[in-house]
């Protein structure tokens, strides 16, 4: 058997060099250089929460889970970031139900939050004093900060889903939450106002001097997003995404939140985008229709009321599956943190023709 080879005293010195320099919380650049990668390598991967399974889990949450202090939310939890709270780097989904009759009560918190309505007419989600009501394909903010609770006086249920920045928050711990006094906040505006005041195209009150950082548009409605993607429909729109549009602040023309973008696209029938990656993250949920989303390789096929994750600088592409029918998907996605920094990179694939190899298929647990 082969002697151990004998440490040099230089080696010892070394060595013992480290241990001290480690016990008093320091550690050098040469050993930590290899975490500066050539791109991104993120922790997150591409995931699918198929309708046919959330849904269930919602049935039977609306069984087994009263509303309390806290909603029935199903959070939506990314499987390669360790139980982490959240369904990327800096975003969580989920999904929320009230029951007819319910409340869910008034509170506050500094990450922003969006809700896409997926079921059900005339809920509410009241935002400082004003009533928002919903009905399907309706967006509604939550601006951080701002007390809210929502109710649902109707005789059916009403599920949407969530979108927040808590992981980025979180991250830069900045949380702050709080109840409201009461169960409700008391209404001190006309229901829908922000509409009425600011949901006008390209028009706006000149008597309105403030300019949040967050749209002060509380309700982009389906009726009228639906209006502009088939105003556009004929337009070639992005060979990487199609048709996309992004939900407007009205003041500014910037994002609606300044930590979370909303978008929605149009994938015309047979239509199929080509690849391309690009730092931030992104959720998916799919409005309408019926197609598939390639990402590093692994197709996701999808139908309506799947969510997607996709991570960053991951190659991604999209597919609608119909020769006769539209695929419409809704997303948030992390653009403005990235912008604002000067840290948002794009990058086309171009072997291929721009298309990539499906090396598998995502299947459900």
């Amino acid at each position: 058997m082969a002697k151990p080879e004998m440490k040099t005293e230089a080696d010892a010195f070394r060595a013992a060099f480290h241990e001290r320099m480690h016990a008093n919380n320091m550690y050098g650049l040469w050993e930590l250089a290899s975490q500066m990668t050539a791109q991104p390598q993120p922790k997150m991967i591409p995931h699918m929460w198929p309708w046919s399974v959330t849904e269930s889990i919602i049935a039977e949450s609306a069984q087994a889970v009263p509303v309390g202090d806290e909603r029935r939310a199903l959070q939506l939890f990314n499987p390669g970031l360790g139980g982490r709270w959240a369904t990327t780097n800096n975003l969580i989904a989920a999904v929320q139900v009230l029951l007819p009759g319910e409340v869910a009560r008034a509170h506050r918190h500094t990450p922003t939050a969006i809700r896409f309505i997926i079921e059900g007419t005339g809920a509410y989600t009241a935002v400082d004093g004003e009533r928002v009501y919903m009905a399907p394909g309706d967006l509604i903010l939550t601006p951080s900060w701002s007390f809210h609770d929502h109710g649902n006086e109707t005789k059916d249920r009403v599920v949407w889903m969530d979108g927040l920045d808590i992981p980025l928050i979180a991250s830069l711990e900045a949380m702050f939450f709080q109840f409201y006094r009461a169960q409700r906040v008391p209404a001190t505006r006309p229901a829908n106002a922000s509409k009425q005041l600011h949901g006008h195209a390209h028009i706006g009150p000149t008597w309105v001097k403030e300019k949040s950082m967050a749209s002060p548009l509380l309700l982009y409605s389906w009726e009228q997003t639906l209006q502009a993607l088939n105003a556009l429909r004929d337009h070639e729109g992005s060979p990487f995404d199609g048709v996309l549009l992004e939900y407007r602040h009205p003041q500014t023309g910037g994002p609606v939140l300044p930590t979370m973008a909303c978008m929605i696209q149009l994938l015309r029938p047979g239509e199929r985008t080509k690849a391309h990656r690009h730092t931030g993250s992104a959720v998916y949920y799919v409005v309408n229709g019926a197609g598939a989303t390639i990402i590093d390789g692994q197709q996701f096929k999808w139908s309506k009321g799947d969510i997607v994750a996709l991570p960053p600088w991951a190659l991604h592409e999209h597919a609608n599956s119909s020769a006769n029918s539209d695929a419409v998907l809704f997303s948030i996605q992390d653009l403005p943190v990235l912008n604002a920094l000067g840290l948002y990179h794009e990058e086309a694939l171009t072997e291929n023709d721009g298309h990539q190899k499906v090396a598998s298929t995502f299947k459900p647990a």
